[in-house]
């Protein structure tokens, strides 16, 4: 539950990003938006659901600190292994069954807490909620970057992914303001309806840009069947990891993205709740907050990166962006009034642009054909980053917010995760100017030829004459 939050294509810098760049995602982002804005309506109510029913009459709930942090260790020990596997069959079967897999998954936990906020509901929340964060936490943004790829050319992916992160920004303000005026026992509500508004008008509207190919032993038994499927995975994964491994600007914002997501992701889990017993905050000051870091967000995504990235590039944006990360960790977790988080989260405006700025870097050192391998693999390497930090995280706030505290400062767990933002902007500094990535990779296309039988895709590839691409 950041107060910013929540990889893929070609070629950089694009300059100029609007609304042309966009035309061929209209389908994709209209209910990707309404899917954000009915999640994130949700987000300053929960607190003060889950404090409620754990530990009714107290600002301070332990029990709820601690229940977020196994969720969130259980989520990241689960999408190691689900948000590669995602990428991998986005690549294989296409976008749109994937992104009606991940987009629908919500619903379910939402409903729970429709019909009823009590203890034994908010438990049976937290369950399928868990279930749902596996399957669709990151991967609803890995598969919509590559569904990108698909369709944007490689010249204006940049601005492209850029607008697509600030109408994220934008949907968290518009679900804040919902959230804002809208009384607490129709939130709820409202959000179920807008969650399954986004499958049904994906199902009718939106096309797929990847062609499956047919399957080519209809008589293999069914154990047989499994066997080869496991042996695809195996494969492909291990494809994937040549894929990473072999680029060292796809090594590099490997490591930039697991130190970032162990700092942020550790934050995200427990900010809402130190704030509450901090300073009292409530549904009203949660939403306050995340507009004005939303609104400033939709600038700097929009407008800001979408002209500074021809002039300096992704890298400068990048370590930019962590520098503000920093300073927002700091300033949160050594608040000494009420007011301080309001300047941390301005902050927000500028560290948002970490999302984009690496999209962008592991887009242009990824090749078309392998846009969800890559996407997937380094949201798996994110996904070890969210298992490690709440181990520390959880505990490290509930001592500091109680009162055998061995020294009074309640965000000291903060400023401790802020130490990993640190790491992250040295390693992102280290990061070299990334060249085309070599089209010629015998050992990789020997290991992905019995997984794709030939790989997919666009006119534009073939076009192109992309060595890549084979006819489906």
């Amino acid at each position: 539950m950041a107060v910013g939050k929540r990889s893929c294509g070609g070629g950089g810098g694009g300059g100029g990003g609007g609304w042309r760049e966009l035309r061929p995602l209209v389908q994709l982002l209209l209910p990707l938006c309404v899917h954000w804005i009915a999640e994130e309506m949700t987000v300053s109510v929960l607190v003060d659901v889950t404090t409620s029913a754990l530990c009714p009459g107290q600002s301070t709930c332990p029990e709820a600190i601690y229940i977020n942090g196994i969720q969130q260790t259980v989520v990241g020990v689960f999408k190691m292994v689900v948000l590669p596997l995602l990428g991998q069959l986005a690549d294989e079967c296409g976008r749109k069954p994937m992104l009606l897999l991940t987009v629908s998954t919500t619903i379910f936990p939402f409903a729970l807490l429709a019909m009823k906020q009590s203890k034994e509901f908010v438990y049976a929340y937290y369950a399928i909620r868990t279930v749902s964060y596996i399957i669709s936490q990151g991967s609803i943004f890995c598969i919509s970057v590559a569904y990108a790829a698909d369709v944007i050319e490689d010249s204006k992916r940049a601005a492209a992914f850029s607008w697509i992160t600030g109408l994220f920004s934008a949907s968290h303000v518009l679900g804040n303001m919902l959230a804002r005026f809208l009384p607490e026992k129709y939130i709820f509500d409202v959000s179920i309806v807008l969650l399954i508004f986004c499958p049904v008008y994906m199902q009718l509207f939106l096309s797929e840009t990847v062609k499956s190919t047919p399957k080519q032993d209809p008589d293999s038994s069914s154990l047989g069947k499994i066997a080869k499927v496991l042996h695809r995975r195996y494969k492909s994964m291990r494809n994937a990891a040549t894929i990473v491994v072999s680029s060292p600007a796809l090594r590099g914002i490997s490591l930039v993205s697991f130190f970032y997501e162990l700092g942020m992701s550790g934050i995200s889990s427990v900010l809402l709740y130190y704030l509450k017993a901090a300073f009292g905050y409530n549904k009203n000051q949660f939403s306050e907050l995340l507009m004005m870091v939303g609104i400033g967000s939709i600038v700097s995504q929009m407008v800001v990166l979408p002209l500074l990235n021809p002039l300096v590039g992704e890298k400068v944006i990048l370590c930019t962006a962590l520098l503000s990360s920093i300073a927002y960790a700091l300033l949160y977790g050594f608040a000494w009034a009420s007011w301080v988080p309001y300047l941390s989260a301005s902050f927000g405006v500028i560290y948002i642009l970490v999302k984009p700025s690496t999209y962008a870097i592991i887009s242009k050192a990824s090749t078309s054909a392998d846009q969800g391998k890559a996407q997937g693999f380094i949201a798996g390497v994110q996904s070890i980053a969210s298992l490690l930090s709440p181990l520390a995280m959880s505990p490290l706030t509930s001592w500091f917010l109680s009162s055998n505290a061995p020294f009074d400062c309640k965000g000291f767990s903060i400023v401790c995760a802020s130490i990993c933002l640190v790491i992250a902007l040295c390693y992102a500094c280290l990061l070299k100017p990334e060249e085309s990535p070599s089209q010629e990779m015998p050992d990789t296309e020997d290991l992905e030829a019995p997984l794709l039988r030939g790989t997919r895709c666009s006119s534009r590839d073939r076009t192109r004459q992309d060595p890549n691409c084979t006819a489906t």
